[in-house]
């Protein structure tokens, strides 16, 4: 349950510019959609899928560290790791399992005998997009509990694009066709009221001492 008061209290410490702008981008806001990236190699690639997620909306980011350590690119995430949820796994399978109990459907984004393309793609099912390594493209593993594959449609010789490229043209995609249909895509109002408490803490400095002043006052909070 959010502590109301509390938002009020951080949220009248924001300009008004600031507030009008948080609510008008969680409008915009979805979990309908949610994104994973496995064992990405070249760790500035991971950071640009975060930064298309954060400008498409999508609100969720899942990281599968189980072979390569990973850090945030803040030049390339420009300030994404902010506004984004992310979460690491050291397992494929911790990170199906936890997606498959939220309701997400396995989408594996690779060429394959059933695969579907892009445009065909049916958006009314929540959605777990699945990107593989620059290397070797997504694991056995992800690809035996996959509920479906897609593929962008390409006409050169060239077989694959890079990682950050496919994530941006298949979110961005998705994104606006869902945008103008009638699913409720949208957050709820309890995940609107979490992400507006989370994002006036992390736009305040001192938020500490400003957070203990607070309970400090009202200490039956």
């Amino acid at each position: 349950m959010i502590d109301l008061d509390y938002l009020d209290f951080l949220e009248n410490i924001l300009t008004d510019n600031r507030k009008e702008n948080f609510l008008r981008v969680l409008k915009t806001r979805t979990k309908h959609f949610t994104i994973a990236v496995e064992d990405v190699f070249q760790m500035h690639n991971a950071s640009a899928v975060m930064r298309s997620c954060e400008v498409f909306g999508i609100q969720e980011l899942h990281v599968i560290e189980e072979r390569y350590g990973k850090r945030i690119d803040k030049e390339i995430a420009m300030g994404a790791q902010k506004w984004v949820d992310i979460s690491t796994y050291d397992s494929v399978k911790n990170c199906i399992d936890t997606l498959k109990n939220k309701g997400y459907q396995i989408i594996a984004t690779t060429p394959h005998e059933n695969d579907c393309l892009l445009e065909d793609f049916d958006i009314s099912k929540p959605s777990a997009l699945f990107f593989g390594t620059e290397r070797d493209g997504l694991s056995e593993e992800i690809l035996q509990n996959a509920d479906g594959f897609l593929k962008i449609p390409m006409v050169g010789f060239t077989e694959s694009l890079n990682i950050s490229v496919s994530a941006s043209i298949i979110i961005q995609n998705l994104t606006n066709r869902l945008r103008n249909s009638d699913i409720a895509w949208e957050m709820t109002e309890e995940e609107i009221l979490g992400k507006r408490l989370d994002w006036a803490k992390k736009s305040i400095k001192d938020i500490k001492r400003i957070e203990a002043r607070y309970y400090e006052e009202n200490p039956k909070k």
